[in-house]
Formats: structure tokens, C-alpha cells, sequence
């Protein structure tokens, strides 16, 4: 029992070390703690990951661009392993938007010196040649744009920090993130998907065939097939429209039981517009009509099946039905919208 306790004692004194270093700006002594972080992380207990997460995020804008990355990858290792999302999250973000300006200056370098085919931030290696080229802390920046990702989607999954998350910060980030796509053809679809999510979301929901509509609230949910498998749980599983009902098991893993299960599709999602809400978006394509967002379910045109799960697996999802539109209401909300081709 005492091994074991000074096991995990190793990572909390490995963090110590690393803070003392990095302030120090002692780079050998950095890395031989950077090093023990690794070694010892996997044994530690819950009240150390718990102290370390908001140290190491704390000490991220010290941290030399090179191993910053991997700090904020362990930061939200913690997170997952139960460390508080909140306390992290502020220094994660302002320096994933950092790092996301970097990226852009790497862009525009990179085309300003010939372009061609982006390095894989993934296999490749950032080294003297590219460093000439573009920058040493541009090129560390991209090939550390996956880690980011990784650490802000830890946090992002947590509805706290969400909804905590500064507004216009947000903002920011996904327009970034959409000139980085765009420049590199980089998928960025994670961490956009993620910095899309609505909570405590009104939506009205109008089922066509029948005229009758629904208010109702979301929170959590990844994207469109999540959505669609809960409409049909909580519209026709509920007993308020005809059509086909997902089983039990493939409603509760749209929300928060691990796993997939096959569904078939039992709408088609329209705008009031007239077209189509692609299961493959978020449900922050639906437009804001009067101050809601308003979604129109149709017959689906031909069957379609995917595998019911969270696009998140580790953000809860959920769907509620507030209350039933009375006759009227429906009709305003119906008269609004353009009719079926």
C-alpha cells in the first residue's frame, strides 16, 4: 500500500519539477521532467490528477512551443480521468487560439514561399529546413494543431465549459479553424463539431404529415444523426407521430450509453426554406426563425441507415419535449414555411 502511494506521489512531484524547471527556463532539466510526467501519469491517483491539471494548464503559456502541445494533451487527460474542466479551460483556450494564429501566419508563409503540398502534421517532422521556411514557432504550431485538438475536445465535452465559453472567443476560434481548413484542406471537423454544440436549446419542430408541432430542448448533441435517431425516440417512440421508433438501445446511445447500434431513419429534416438539414451537419444548421431555431420533419425520400451513437462519445447528450404546439401556433409556424417540392 505505501509503494503504491508513492507511486502516484511520482507525478505530482514530476509536475513540481517541470513547473520549477520551466520557470527557471532550464532547458535539460525541462525535459528530463517532461519525461517523468509521461512515465509517471499512468499511476497516478485521482487527488493528484486533480491538484496537476490546473498547475500544468496554468503553466502552459511558459512552456517552449515544442513539448506545449503534449502538456495540453496530458492537461486533458486529466480532465478525462476527473479533473475539473473549468479551472483548465481558460488557459487551454486562450492558448489554443495562439496556436490557431500561428497556424495562419504558417499558412500565408507557406504560400508565400512557393506553397505546394502541406506537410503531414501527423508523420511528419518539423525541422531546420521547415523552420527556414516558415518559422520555428509557426511550423510547431501546425504540427501541434492535433494535439490542441485533442486536449479543447476533452474540455469541450464537459457542458459546463461550454457554456462557460466566451462567446466571441468562440467565434474566433471557428473562423480559424475554417481558414485553416481551407488553406490546408486539414480536417478540423472534431474540434469545429465540438465548438458547435448548442445547450438548453430551444426548437421547434413541426411534423408535417400530421400538422402538428413541438417545442422542445437540446443539449449535447454532436451532429444531425444524433438528433434524428432522438427526434424519432421522443416523437414516435413518445406516441405523437407515426412512423418507425428506435429500439431502446439505439435512443440510449444518443444519449449516454457507450457504443453504436445500426438505426434506420425515420424523417427527412428540412429548413422552413425548403431544404434539406443534412444528417451529416449539426443540429447549429438549423435556422433561427422569430428567436428559435425551427426544424421541419417530412417523409424521408428513401430509407437510409447509419450507426446511432454520439459523434462525442464522451458528451451526454439529450432531447426533451417541452410541451405540444397547440393547432394555431402549428399553423403559424407551418404557414411560414415553404411547401414541399
Amino acid at each position: 500500500m505505501i509503494f503504491g502511494r508513492q507511486r502516484r506521489e511520482r507525478f505530482l512531484e514530476a509536475v513540481t519539477g517541470f513547473e520549477t524547471a520551466v520557470r527557471a527556463q532550464d532547458p535539460d532539466r525541462a525535459e528530463r521532467a517532461f519525461q517523468e510526467l509521461h512515465r509517471s501519469f499512468g499511476d497516478a491517483g485521482p487527488h493528484e490528477v486533480a491538484q496537476a491539471a490546473p498547475r500544468l494548464a496554468a503553466l502552459l503559456p511558459e512552456v517552449p512551443p515544442g513539448p506545449r502541445g503534449t502538456v495540453a494533451v496530458i492537461v486533458g487527460a486529466c480532465v478525462e480521468r476527473g479533473a475539473d474542466p473549468l479551472a483548465c479551460a481558460p488557459a487551454v483556450f486562450a492558448e489554443l487560439a495562439e496556436t490557431l494564429a500561428a497556424v495562419g501566419e504558417f499558412c500565408e508563409r507557406w504560400a508565400q514561399t512557393g506553397g505546394g503540398e502541406f506537410p503531414d502534421p501527423q508523420d511528419g517532422e518539423a525541422g531546420p529546413a521547415l523552420f527556414d521556411r516558415v518559422g520555428a514557432e509557426e511550423a510547431l504550431a501546425w504540427f501541434s494543431l492535433s494535439q490542441w485538438e485533442m486536449a479543447s475536445v476533452a474540455l469541450l465535452n464537459h457542458r459546463q465549459v461550454r457554456t462557460a465559453l466566451d462567446g466571441s472567443l468562440r467565434t474566433r476560434l471557428l473562423r480559424a479553424l475554417h481558414a485553416v481548413r481551407g488553406a490546408t484542406g486539414h480536417d478540423t471537423k472534431c474540434l469545429t463539431y465540438a465548438l458547435l454544440v448548442l445547450d438548453d436549446e430551444p426548437l421547434v419542430v413541426l411534423h408535417r404529415p400530421t400538422g402538428t408541432g413541438y417545442a422542445m430542448r437540446m443539449s449535447g448533441i454532436g451532429d444531425n444523426f444524433q438528433l434524428h435517431t432522438l427526434l424519432a425516440d421522443v416523437l414516435v417512440g413518445g406516441g405523437q407521430v407515426p412512423g418507425r421508433a428506435p429500439s431502446a438501445q439505439e435512443a440510449a446511445v444518443c444519449r449516454d450509453v457507450p457504443g453504436q447500434v445500426l438505426t434506420t431513419g425515420s424523417f427527412n429534416l428540412m429548413t422552413p426554406g425548403g431544404e434539406w438539414v443534412w444528417n451529416e451537419g449539426t443540429p447549429s444548421d438549423i435556422p433561427v426563425v422569430d428567436g428559435v431555431r425551427l426544424l421541419v420533419l417530412d417523409p424521408p425520400p428513401y430509407e437510409r441507415s447509419w450507426p446511432a451513437g454520439r459523434f462525442f462519445p464522451g458528451m451526454r447528450g439529450d432531447l426533451v419535449l417541452e410541451r405540444v404546439l397547440d393547432a394555431a401556433e402549428t399553423r403559424r409556424w407551418l404557414g411560414s414555411c415553404t411547401p414541399p417540392s
